[in-house]
């Protein structure tokens, strides 16, 4: 476990990379003054459209998935949470942009792939069909996240495996980085319930246009 602590620190720049920022920029904008302003791949559906979007998608899921993946084949489950949980803190609170990060999922999600791969291709299709059928990535997100502790625990916590029995430590983190997820959606949460929160289908403008959320209400944040 030593030389997993020793990686934390690189696993957290890996959480800090700007996926979003470099995809936006190569297309000629910034997704910091557009759109919602969130460096999430909402945003750059919002602003480019699907293909860009899943580029930045792909691109965080990466940056929690490599970290804990390195911290699994070193330590086991404890490294790879230990390292995929750097990457996701280096991507929600990045040091390189002022503590001013995304929401977690992709990255998030990554980590889960790593750790609870059953569960995640589970979460995953629930994701799709939520996001699909309300047009808000937010809800999807926030379902997800709060499902995957228990199932965690259901799946006994082990890659491929179905058996009630998770370690309760690991739960009990798994747990806690959903939380954390949840508490960046609190404006997400409080629009939803005020009816503000904008569809995830572009209605306030087509991929490409910079004038990004119209005047039904604030742009979404869901995935980032």
């Amino acid at each position: 476990m030593v030389g997993v602590v020793a990686l934390v620190p690189l696993a957290y720049l890996v959480g800090t990379f700007p996926t979003a920022e470099l995809v936006a920029r190569a297309r000629g904008h910034d997704v910091t003054q557009e759109g919602s302003g969130n460096p999430g791949a909402s945003n750059i559906y919002r602003i480019l459209g699907r293909g860009p979007a899943s580029l930045v998608f792909a691109g965080d899921i990466g940056k929690g998935a490599l970290p804990a993946l390195a911290g699994l084949l070193i330590a086991g489950h404890g490294g790879g949470y230990v390292l995929g949980a750097a990457a996701v803190l280096g991507h929600v609170y990045p040091v390189t942009r002022r503590f001013r990060g995304g929401r977690g999922v992709a990255t998030s999600a990554g980590l889960a792939f790593v750790l609870y791969p059953l569960v995640s291709l589970a979460l995953l299709v629930v994701f799709f069909l939520i996001s699909t059928t309300t047009h808000r990535a937010s809800i999807a997100s926030i379902v997800i996240t709060l499902a995957l502790p228990p199932l965690v625990w259901a799946s006994g916590g082990e890659p491929w495996d179905v058996g009630v029995g998770a370690e309760g430590w690991e739960v009990a983190l798994v747990g806690a980085l959903s939380l954390l997820v949840v508490a960046r959606h609190s404006a997400n949460v409080r629009r939803l319930i005020h009816g503000e929160e904008l569809r995830l289908d572009l209605e306030s403008g087509s991929p490409g246009d910079p004038r990004g959320p119209g005047p039904s209400g604030p742009a979404e944040r869901g995935v980032a």
